[in-house]
């Protein structure tokens, strides 16, 4: 492998996290941009630097503009933005549940914010090394496996940020060539976002942080470079979309 910078955004999730861990741990990793609405106090000796952003598109511009210097050298960058329920909304169980500022709200942080991100950093992207970008998308996202129903913002969300990747790719492989982009699927994680899920998970179902990352990294190191988007499971298997 050679030397790169990586960039994680929604880094203050339980998995960028670990993401960011293991490439702290990565001799090849030169740095680690991390970007999150608050940045902890900061390491002298980490290769992390945080960017605050607000996830507005003009932060969104002003955040690229930062990175610009390193134009071609980040290859691996991990968009990890989501949301499935807090403190006011549950994902809906059944028709009545839905509500327009539900489905706008998790839209917004589930395909909006991600859509932005990989549009402005197009130009960044571009180069001559292979570079992989992974946006976290759900296998409840599939339209084709859909057979239970029911979770309609978060599915809709997740299916249009699969639609948006794909459309993306094509884009990407007449104007950044050496760009895959990857829609993965984490499984359920012991995180905030699957915590009032996790009573009806088997035990070696339910995944630590570490180990998803840990699976995700060596997909993209190892993911054929074909200017195809990917929709892929933490075990590297394909998710008809």
């Amino acid at each position: 492998m050679s030397s790169f910078y990586a960039l994680v955004i929604g880094a203050s999730s339980v998995i960028a996290q670990a993401a960011i861990k293991q490439f702290e741990d990565n001799q090849d990793c030169l740095g680690i941009f991390a970007i999150s609405r608050v940045s902890p106090s900061q390491d002298k000796a980490s290769k992390t630097q945080w960017i605050e952003s607000d996830y507005s598109e003009a932060s969104i511009q002003q955040v690229c503009q930062t990175l610009t210097p390193y134009s071609g050298a980040i290859t691996k960058v991990l968009i990890c933005n989501g949301i499935l329920h807090n403190d006011s909304m549950m994902p809906e169980r059944k028709l009545e549940e839905i509500s327009a500022s539900q489905l706008t709200t998790v839209l917004h942080a589930n395909t909006v914010i991600p859509m932005l991100w990989l549009s402005r950093l197009l130009p960044i992207l571009q180069g001559k090394h292979d570079t992989q970008v992974a946006l976290f998308s759900a296998r409840i996202g599939s339209i084709s496996d859909n057979k239970t129903g029911g979770w309609y913002s978060y599915r809709a969300s997740k299916a249009a940020l699969n639609m948006l990747i794909q459309t993306s790719s094509v884009e990407y492989a007449r104007r950044a060539k050496n760009v895959k982009l990857i829609a993965f699927h984490p499984g359920t994680t012991d995180t905030p976002l699957s915590k009032p899920f996790q009573r009806s998970v088997p035990k070696d179902k339910l995944f630590t942080a570490e180990f998803v990352a840990t699976q995700l990294l060596s997909i993209m190191e190892s993911i054929t470079m074909d200017n195809k988007a990917a929709y892929l499971d933490w075990n590297n298997q394909a998710i008809e979309w």
